[in-house]
């Protein structure tokens, strides 16, 4: 059975390792095939050789202040041949991102089974996230088998029409990497960034570059990050990796580049993101990944976005819904800072994703199916 399995940015790599990983344990029942469209060229390829995955193909599409509109055109003009010349029975996407889409729609195009994997995640807001809410209602809309990460997502699928038998639920496959990371000994290099980070102040963790936060809601962030780092310079330290993406790298560093008490990184390879998760105390982001990744590690997460499609960790009570009001992140900042109470009932929530099994179920459902 081959199986191509096809992603572009970084998320999608770390969360399609571990079923890589899982399906070259069955050499002699499943040829794995790896497509990068390369929708992030450099954050992508640090989590390949984190995960020690070389790509058999390779679309290279990356361009500056590319459009949704542009990254589509050329997945789906260059991964046809591609499509034709391997000949997989299954093409395996994972999540959001408009290389998922245009993948499943290419694939669907030639007739080509297609696995989604995080597979039903809704907010009903067409435009929160934008554009992944509807590539990923376009893909699932496409695809023979949905990996749902959550029963939540499982039932979401169910109401849209999707057959019962065609959804697994799998747990999400982020939770088997960030195991798997976390339990490698590691310390980052004598020369690194992180070593200037201060051992003695608690440590707030920030990622903020999601596009419906563009413009004034990231100016908003930035402002309560600003008034957090200024009013308690004496015990907290905020570390934020920056996208490389202009609408964020430039705003971020006009704003906040002389606090003392801010660090701004450009961005983290996944082993040293990891790193920072387990050390900080707190975790402030507009990431799907981190939202699920940061429960694992009893890391309380205020989510700067006003809706998400991952409800499962707020309903935990391991999440905070605290959108981009500067007022409502320093004040939810504030009360897990001083109410030891509230912060350990974020920090002992049950994280809702999984059990770090998910890849095998994945690989094993596609045997099934075969």
């Amino acid at each position: 059975m081959r199986v191509l399995c096809v992603f572009g940015t970084r998320p999608e790599a770390i969360k399609m390792a571990p079923v890589i990983k899982g399906l070259r344990r069955h050499p002699g029942q499943i040829m794995p095939r790896v497509c990068v469209t390369a929708q992030h060229r450099q954050m992508l390829d640090q989590v390949l050789d984190t995960f020690e995955i070389e790509p058999d193909v390779d679309l290279d599409i990356m361009q500056d202040r590319q459009t949704p509109s542009q990254v589509a055109a050329q997945v789906l003009s260059r991964l046809e041949p591609i499509l034709r010349d391997e000949k997989p029975d299954w093409v395996l996407v994972q999540g959001d991102t408009t290389t998922v889409m245009a993948a499943a729609i290419a694939a669907y195009h030639l007739r080509i089974r297609v696995g989604h994997m995080e597979a039903g995640l809704r907010t009903y807001d067409r435009f929160h996230p934008f554009p992944e809410e509807m590539n990923r209602v376009i893909a699932d809309a496409l695809s023979d088998l949905h990996f749902a990460p959550t029963e939540q997502a499982r039932d979401n699928l169910l109401r849209e029409g999707i057959p019962e038998g065609s959804i697994l639920v799998t747990g999400n496959t982020v939770i088997d990497a960030l195991l798997d990371v976390a339990a490698r000994p590691w310390e980052p290099e004598p020369d690194s960034p992180l070593r200037a980070i201060p051992v003695d102040k608690r440590l707030i963790l920030v990622t903020a570059h999601r596009r419906e936060n563009f413009g004034r809601p990231l100016q908003d962030i930035c402002a309560a990050l600003r008034e957090i780092a200024q009013g308690r310079w004496d015990e907290v330290h905020i570390v934020y990796p920056v996208h490389r993406n202009p609408n964020v790298w430039g705003p971020v560093h006009g704003l906040l580049s002389d606090v003392p008490s801010i660090t701004l990184l450009s961005p983290l390879d996944y082993v040293s993101l990891v790193y920072l998760l387990k050390r900080c105390d707190l975790v402030l982001t507009d990431s799907g990944g981190i939202q699920e990744e940061a429960p694992s590690l009893g890391k309380p997460v205020l989510v700067l976005r006003r809706v998400t499609e991952r409800p499962e960790a707020v309903e935990a009570g391991a999440a905070r819904m605290v959108g981009t009001n500067p007022d409502n992140i320093l004040s939810e900042t504030i009360r897990l800072l001083d109410d030891a109470e509230a912060y350990a009932a974020m920090a002992r929530a049950v994280n809702p994703y999984g059990d770090g099994h998910a890849a095998e179920r994945i690989v094993a459902a596609l045997l099934e199916a075969r």
